[in-house]
């Protein structure tokens, strides 16, 4: 056996542990230890959490990848462009793609007696996917694209819904000023309004009000009608793909096959602002971490120091048999690690207990007009949580190295009579 770890075992073991000066010393840097990692694993649950479900609802109204027009127009109406397109077949092949869908928008104002409200209508296909608006339908249901007949329904958020005092099957009519075509004589660009009357059909809600107050849902045709686009002009396409952390490869693959004509952009790229917003969340969590983890090798670092001269003369024994410094340091380290291993089990075991009970039972609420999420968001991740342990326990050992060189200073004769 390792005798180095065997005297370390002896000191943690010894019947003399409850008698000693350094045990309470031990215990508090053990808490400090279990309390700093259960405080690192819920800021990296919530923060994480935060992240995903902010960026969950940015992707489920505009997919990980959009394929527009390429061109200068800043509005929130791309230039139409041919349904049909050659890449198709190569799109779909991609490893990473799962799903293609058109789509097309169109600016409008909803007008009642005393209010009036923008809103963008988004035209969407009968191979559009609905299961992020489904996840967050709060009354009625979404419809079905007839390719054969102009549909009349609209989805809209309960935020336009109370605003406007509209429920499931009312009438809706919707204001558009519709740009026609040139007047070739004298070049100029002529504006008409146009109004559509459509039907409630469902009312979601997502929390995240910058597209809730906004957004709005109906049949393509609608929208192609309204701009003077035959069936085969759409406004992009939509592209989801699997896994959102090769977003930026596969948005440069999917750049790369669409041509000189069109663009495509990561859904990172076209709402740059707010994914910048959640990245600055990760400088948050990293400052947590640092902080807990300098508390908990400060705790160590003491208590390893009441250790060491708790055992001087032990010490000076193990010097005067043969024992070299290097030898005698890796016994306290075997100590303090035994220390630190126990601190980050009861810190596990609290700081996941409290993530699963948030996660399953919501105990702590938000609001969600300012949060955008009504509870507070948990996500675990076991691979960030168990390197999150090998980093603390790592850190600390390595911490631990310069007191441990105290032993050098240690010699046997003093040591010795020390006792």
């Amino acid at each position: 056996m390792n005798a180095e770890f065997f005297i370390a075992k002896r000191i943690l073991g010894g019947g003399r542990q409850g008698k000693q000066i350094s045990t309470p010393i031990v215990r508090i840097a053990v808490g400090g230890i279990a309390l700093g990692m259960a405080v690192m694993i819920i800021t990296i649950a919530i923060v994480t959490g935060f992240q995903y479900e902010i960026r969950e609802k940015i992707i489920g109204f505009g997919a990980h990848i959009q394929i527009t027009n390429y061109d200068n127009n800043t509005s929130q109406e791309p230039a139409p462009i041919n349904k049909q397109q050659d890449f198709f077949p190569l799109l779909k092949r991609l490893p990473e793609v799962k799903h293609v869908q058109s789509f097309a928008v169109k600016n409008g104002l909803i007008k009642t007696k005393t209010d009036n409200e923008g809103v963008l209508l988004k035209g969407i296909d009968s191979d559009f996917d609905w299961s992020f608006i489904k996840k967050n339908l709060k009354e009625g249901d979404v419809f079905k694209v007839n390719n054969n007949e102009l549909g009349k329904k609209i989805v809209i958020s309960k935020n336009i819904a109370e605003r406007l005092d509209k429920k499931l099957n009312d009438r809706l009519l919707i204001y558009f000023i519709t740009q026609k075509k040139y007047n070739d004589s004298a070049c100029t660009v002529q504006y008409e309004e146009r109004v559509k009357e459509f039907f409630i059909s469902g009312i979601y809600s997502t929390g995240f009000d910058e597209y809730d107050k906004k957004m709005v849902f109906v049949d393509i045709a609608q929208v192609q009608k309204l701009n003077y686009w035959d069936k085969n002009q759409v406004g992009g396409f939509e592209v989801a793909i699997n896994n959102f952390d090769n977003i930026d490869k596969a948005g440069e693959a999917v750049d790369e096959l669409v041509g000189q004509d069109l663009i495509a952009q990561t859904i990172r790229q076209v709402n740059e602002t707010i994914f910048s917003w959640l990245d600055l969340q990760d400088v948050n969590a990293m400052i947590v971490i640092g902080l807990m983890v300098l508390v908990a090798s400060i705790n160590m670092i003491s208590a390893l120091l009441i250790l060491i001269l708790e055992r001087t003369n032990m010490i000076g024994i193990l010097k005067a048999l043969g024992s070299t410094n290097w030898n005698i340091q890796k016994v306290f380290l075997y100590n303090a690690a035994y220390l630190i291993g126990l601190g980050l089990f009861w810190g596990n075991i609290i700081g996941l207990g409290l993530c699963l009970v948030q996660h399953n039972f919501g105990i702590i609420t938000l609001p969600e007009e300012t949060y955008y999420v009504p509870v507070v968001p948990i996500n675990i991740d076991v691979v960030q949580v168990l390197l999150l342990n090998a980093g603390t326990l790592l850190t600390c050992l390595m911490m631990l190295l310069v007191p441990s060189f105290i032993v050098s200073k240690i010699t046997p004769v003093k040591a010795i009579r020390f006792s």
